[in-house]
Parts: structure tokens; sequence; C-alpha cells
């Protein structure tokens, strides 16, 4: 496939225009004041994503069954009977997430026409609030990446809508390019070590880590065994959107909790230690620093104390972590979905991607077995009580970081993912690079937050980073909410 250029068609349309540019509010709002049908609404939003179509945020569009869904809620409308809170509101999730009797992909080719016999909770959850899933998103093949540039023939590489030959940032790419690119205003990725937050980032959208702790009732999301895994230490679903209130309707709806209002930003601490603001390149650098001092200016306080030894902590555990536990945590998926007749080894052959293929090699050679004990019991609670230790010391509400320490790069046709080079720096792993500022609070399980900072010269986004303490999840979506009214929202991507 050729690399593609800056995009030439529109993606929008014309009297589609205000409607694709609704928030979830505005919409669910609309369709229950009888200001628009719910079929007119899905099938703009259904003409959006066919008009998008070349930027491959799709593995299946569930044309017929969004429409259907629709005429249930139109039917029910005209009835008079009570709406659920989501009633119509278009939402797509990320085709690792399990939807019953649909394909649940992962992205590779063994499980390409797998039909799960369950829906995952936080999926099932919305969609019982009246959320339409108007189509499965593609994303990094089995979620081993940060490029979703995903080389299977029937996913092929994901295209960021500001620069179609960039990448969007993964691996939940397709979730993140859908609402970037005006089709729907928010969806279901997940994250294991950045996947929903670099994504946004790259795009110009909101992606949101929710605590996972060690699990149980530390946990915010429920969805074990219902996603294609990676790592059950690391794993959870992760809301999207364009704004943060978006956000905090879908966690609202998934975590059963009330929806956080904006808090008041004076005086508030934020942690912005310097390991995490090292080695960025100098254009995102410029917009970064800008949304810190804005920040500031409104009233906020920082925090510079620094956590010295997070990085190379953190490298102790994430590999480990996410290429040791798949041997067990995949076959559990199968079993549980209801899928017999694939098996660990047959996603093994057949993975497309060359970068995924590397990496899975050391899941099935086991290359971590060895060290997996020690990094589960002794370096992932000293990475938890490292935060810990530093949110009491420095009393600081949350710690505030680039998302990631470049915007988006080349699509990397060959590898699927390669090099990246920093201010004409050295070459250095792509993935590594990208996941280093995200990886660490994964690995601790506290809640992150990745909001729109700005934008490059170049017109590319540029994401910024809250990370809370464990179960802070709403106070960190209320700084999300204050900090959006200071930075404001970022136009949307040419032609669209």
């Amino acid at each position: 496939m050729a690399p593609a250029t800056q995009a030439k068609q529109h993606y929008g349309g014309g009297d589609d225009h205000a409607i694709l540019n609704w928030s979830a509010d505005e919409t669910v709002a609309a369709i229950r004041g009888k200001r628009i049908t719910a079929r007119r609404y899905i099938t703009a939003v259904l003409e959006q994503a066919r008009r998008g179509a070349s930027l491959n945020a799709f593995i299946t569009v569930l044309r017929d069954q969004a429409l259907a869904a629709a005429d249930k809620v139109d039917a029910a409308i005209a009835k008079g009977a009570k709406l659920p809170p989501l009633a119509g509101l278009a939402i797509v999730a990320k085709d690792n997430i399990n939807l019953e009797g649909f394909p649940t992909t992962g992205g590779t080719p063994a499980l390409q026409h797998s039909k799960p016999g369950n829906t995952a909770p936080s999926l099932r959850k919305l969609i019982t609030a009246g959320a339409i899933v108007i189509g499965k998103a593609n994303m990094h093949e089995l979620a081993f990446g940060v490029t979703s540039t995903n080389l299977a023939s029937f996913a092929q590489p994901v295209h960021n809508p500001y620069a179609t030959n960039m990448i969007p940032g993964g691996s939940s790419g397709g979730t993140a390019v859908a609402i970037s690119s005006r089709v729907v205003p928010c969806g279901l990725g997940t994250d294991t070590g950045g996947s929903a937050r670099i994504p946004a980032a790259l795009t110009g959208i909101v992606g949101f880590r929710p605590s996972l702790g060690d699990g149980g009732a530390q946990q915010r999301y429920h969805d074990d065994h219902a996603v294609v895994p990676i790592s059950h230490t690391r794993d959870t679903v992760g809301t999207m959107g364009r704004s943060v209130a978006d956000v905090t309707l879908l966690d609202s709806i998934i975590a059963g909790q009330g929806r956080p209002q904006a808090a008041n930003l004076h005086g508030v601490r934020f942690g912005v230690p310097p390991v995490l603001w090292s080695g960025l390149d100098k254009n995102l650098e410029q917009v970064v620093l800008k949304a810190r001092q804005m920040l500031e200016q409104a009233g906020a306080v920082l925090v510079h104390d620094d956590i010295p030894d997070l990085l190379t902590q953190d490298n102790k555990i994430s590999l480990p972590l996410a290429l040791h536990e798949p041997r067990d945590d995949i076959p559990a998926y199968l079993k549980a979905s209801g899928i017999t007749n694939v098996t660990i080894d047959d996603i093994a052959r057949n993975i497309a991607s060359p970068d995924v293929q590397d990496l899975f090699k050391a899941v099935t050679d086991d290359v971590y077995g060895g060290v997996y004990k020690d990094v589960i019991t002794v370096q992932r609670p000293a990475l938890q009580r490292m935060y810990a230790d530093y949110f009491v010391k420095t009393k600081v509400s949350a710690i505030l970081f680039p998302t990631t320490p470049l915007p988006a790069t080349p699509i990397d046709y060959v590898n699927g993912s390669g090099n990246v080079s920093i201010n004409g720096g050295p070459p250095q792993n792509t993935f590594g690079t990208y996941i280093q500022f995200t990886s660490p609070g994964s690995d601790a399980g506290i809640p992150g937050l990745s909001i729109p900072a700005g934008m490059t010269p170049d017109g590319l986004p540029v994401g910024i980073e809250i990370d809370g303490p464990l179960g802070s999840d709403n106070r960190l979506l209320s700084l999300g909410l204050a900090m959006e009214k200071i930075l404001g929202h970022l136009p949307p991507p040419p032609n669209v």
C-alpha cells in the first residue's frame, strides 16, 4: 500500500456538519428533545464513516444493526416511553472488546472470524443505557504497539486525520480517529501502557485510563476475559471522547457513579517532576510549556520535586508483565469467550505485522518467565510505593506531564513500528519512546487522563496528561474538566 499524503477529500457533509460536531450530551438531548430522529442522526454518522473510509478507522461497520437500533429509539420516543440515558448516541468499540454475535478480531488474522459468546461488561452497560455501536474500530495488531499500523490485510494501517501520512498513535488508533474525524463523539478503547491516551494525544481528543490497582475492588471497570488481553495486571478498557465531558458521560455509566463537575484550579497542586519533562521534541515542548504556564496563570501551583528513579524502576516491570502474562491470559480469554477453534499458537503463527511478530516471539519463548515472580512481588509494589510516597510528600492532586515526548510521526509501512528520532538525534525504538511517560502509571495501576494541549507549528495535536493517586478517578476527571476550559479545544482536522 502506498503511503498516504494529506487528505484531499472532505469528510464532512454540509447539512450534517453541525450534527457531527455535537458533543455526546448535545446529541442525546437533541434526540430526546425530538430535534432530530435517531435514524437521521445515525444515518449522518454512517455517512461520515463512509466518507472517511480511507482513514481505516474501522474493521467492521455495523450499518444494519445501528439503523435498526435507531429505529427502536424512535419507536420508543413515539410511544412516549421512558428513555435510557444514552438513547440514540453513536459510539465505537475497539475491536478487541467483545460484542456478542459479532467478530472481535483483535486486529489479527487468527481471530478474524471469531465471534465471542459474551459482551464485555463495560460495553454492555453502554448498550443497555441506549448507546448504539456503529462499528468495531481498527487497532494495532493484538494491541501490541503504539502506531496502529496494522499490516493484516483485513485491517490496514490507520491514518491520522490531521496528517494522513502520520500515525494516529495506538493501540486504540481506530477509536481515536473515529472520534477525531467527527464520526462519533466518544467510544471505547483499551489501555495497557498508554493505548487510550497516546492516540488521544496524537489525534487531538481526550483519553482516560481508569484506576486498576491490584484488581478487585480497586479496579474501576471490570471486563475480565471479555477483552482480547495482553496483561491482566495492566489491561483496562478506556473511555475516549472529543471532550472531557464526553468521557465523563461514558465513565458515569460504566462506573455507576455521578458525573464530576469542573474543579476550581486555584491553589491545586500539580507535580511536574523533571523526569517526565525531559527529552522532548522541541515543537511539542513549546506547546506543553505554554499549557503549563496557562494553568499556572489560572491559579494552579506547580511542584517541581522529582521522582528520579521512576523510569528506571518502570523498565524493570513493563515488558515482563506484557510479554509473560499473555501466555495464560489469552487462553483464558478464548475459553471464556467460547472461542474453541483458535489457540494461542494459532494466533502467534498468523501475526501479520513484523513488529508484533518480534514482540510475540518473546511471549511464546517465555523470555521473561524467570523474572516474573520478582516483578509481581517486589518490583511492581516498589513502583506503587514510589507513587504513593510522592503524592503524600508533595501533597499534589495530580502529576502533570506531556502524554508523549513527540507528536505524530510518519507511518512505517514495512515494519509497522520501527524507529523515531527526536530533534535530529539518534534513532530510538518507536514503541519504547512513545510509552515512556504513560507506562509507569499503567504499571502502578493509577488513573491517567490525556487532554489536548495545543498544536505544533506543523498542525499536529499535542496532549498533556494528569495522573492521580489510586482511586482518585472522579477528582482527576474534575481537574480535567477545569483544565479543558483553560486550554480550549483544538480545531477539527483539515477537510473534516
